[in-house]
């Protein structure tokens, strides 16, 4: 009989592009994905290891399906698997078998030893960038995620990324126009470029797209300030390596939307802005994550740059492009942040205005230079502090929302609400080009039912044309144009 697996997905969008390829794999090996997981004769836990809480809701997630389900076969893929591979393989009996994220390719020899009722512990070579066709997307119906740089080289002092997912390399900018031009044939219509930086496309010490140019030397070498601190930097060293890839990506035909996802502060180099203004499927929404807004702390988190070079960039940007929108990440109680730091956060956001923020307790992670400095914040404080920050974001938003009520916008049908009872009201959500996938507010659309262009038109993957007419502190509310 025809086996069939459910993945229970955990964690960031770099890791929901190693579960599609997961299931990608799968389906090629002649398993059948299922969304019940008493159907499954395969569970698979693609965990997430990047922070405490994170690790405990992928670990309960496979003890609480071993309780649940023991005659199942359950594999622990993902980012805790490869962090901790050596240590589960003695410690996690609950699992079937476990394979890092390092080398997906392993998957096939890992599922077939359990069934074999072998008990496989693989952690594969942190090289290149695991890819493939993706046959079934976890997204939203017309969004996808491509993820150009695995790894990475910044080495904040609080961030595990490096040890988990190993040193920065990207894929090749000819293999990403590629896989943007598949998915577009395949009807998707936003495309999310991901990668731990953005920014530092192209800069991965074996990376060779620009073989005229050390990009690994210029940017964690010789950049002793943030670019945009360094006003002859395209003299000197050139346009960056994310700029020829957004000009390649830019001669694609058709209509679609580009949206980059998290940019270092450091390595934002301004020669992108242009492609923006030149192509408007380039959306001009920007994920920042400063972290602090004090720059002591943010000198203490291995960062090039400052409180007031942040605000630089935040200033630049919307100096180019007047309807940008920024989205940042705070962490709180960073170890030795004193209460007057954290006050220079909260008058950080207040100054750049954000338009949307996660503020996040600090985690402390094994083998991070983090963990070992003196003194640490209680996580107490820390929860306080994040609860500050994120009050005072969500004032922010509302305004920003506020002010964008009375306005048309292109808005990407996510999925339909089931109509008002007694009413002829259908309701829909979407997401208009100011709201990324998951972590931002929606778009709620409200149309007739009656009204059979509109019924035609709403549907999961449609782009539509809405008004935004109310707003809260995290939703618009709009009616239904055509």
């Amino acid at each position: 009989m025809t086996k069939k697996f459910f993945i229970d997905q955990h964690g960031c969008a770099k890791n929901q592009v190693d579960g599609e390829l997961i299931i990608a794999r799968l389906e090629k090996l002649g398993f059948v994905q299922t969304l019940n997981v008493e159907d499954s004769d395969l569970i698979i836990v693609n965990s997430c290891g990047f922070i405490k809480t994170a690790k405990e809701e992928s670990l309960n997630s496979l003890l609480d399906a071993r309780s649940a389900y023991p005659e199942k076969k359950i594999l622990l893929a993902g980012c805790l698997a490869e962090r901790y591979s050596d240590v589960f393989s003695e410690s996690l009996p609950e699992a079937d078998g476990i394979l890092g994220n390092g080398d997906l390719s392993l998957l096939d020899s890992v599922v077939k030893k359990i069934f074999k009722d072998e008990r496989p512990v693989s952690k594969g070579e942190q090289k290149g960038v695991c890819c493939g066709n993706r046959t079934n997307l976890l997204s939203f119906k017309g969004s996808a995620y491509v993820k150009i740089t695995e790894g990475c080289d910044n080495r904040c002092t609080f961030c595990a990324i490096p040890i988990i997912r190993g040193s920065l390399r990207s894929r090749a900018s000819d293999e990403i126009v590629a896989e943007i031009k598949e998915l577009i044939s395949r009807g998707i219509f936003e495309i999310n470029l991901i990668g731990q930086d953005l920014a530092a496309y192209g800069c991965g010490e074996s990376d060779c797209e620009d073989k005229k140019k050390n990009w690994h030397e210029i940017i964690y070498s010789k950049l002793s300030k943030p670019i945009i601190e360094c006003d002859d930097f395209i003299e000197k060293f050139g346009r960056s390596p994310l700029y020829d890839l957004l000009t390649k990506i830019s001669r694609i035909k058709g209509k679609f939307w580009i949206r980059l996802l998290y940019i270092h502060p450091d390595h934002f180099n301004p020669d992108i802005l242009e492609i923006l203004k030149k192509d408007s499927r380039f959306l001009p929404y920007f994920d920042i994550p400063f972290q602090s807004g004090d720059s002591r702390v943010i000198k203490a988190m291995n960062r090039k740059g400052s409180a007031s070079s942040y605000r630089k960039l935040v200033k630049t940007i919307r100096s180019e492009l007047s309807e940008s929108c920024i989205r940042t990440t705070f962490l709180t109680g960073f170890p030795t942040e004193s209460e007057d730091e954290a006050l220079n956060s909260q008058k950080f956001l207040k100054a750049i205005k954000s338009d949307w923020s996660g503020c996040f307790p600090y985690s402390k992670e094994d083998d991070t230079p983090a963990y070992k400095m003196k003194p640490q914040v209680s996580g107490k404080i820390s929860a306080r502090r994040a609860s500050e920050l994120q009050s005072i974001q969500s004032e922010i938003t509302a305004k920003s929302l506020n002010a964008r009520c009375g306005k048309e916008y292109d808005v990407l049908v996510e999925e339909i609400v089931q109509n008002l009872e007694g009413t002829d009201e259908g309701l829909a959500i979407g997401r208009a080009w100011f709201q990324a996938p998951e972590v931002d507010g929606s778009v709620v659309i409200r149309y007739d039912l009656d009204d059979k262009n509109a019924v035609k038109k709403i549907v999961p993957g449609n782009v539509v044309r809405v008004k935004a007419v109310a707003s809260s502190e995290v939703d618009i509310d709009s009616i239904f144009l055509g």
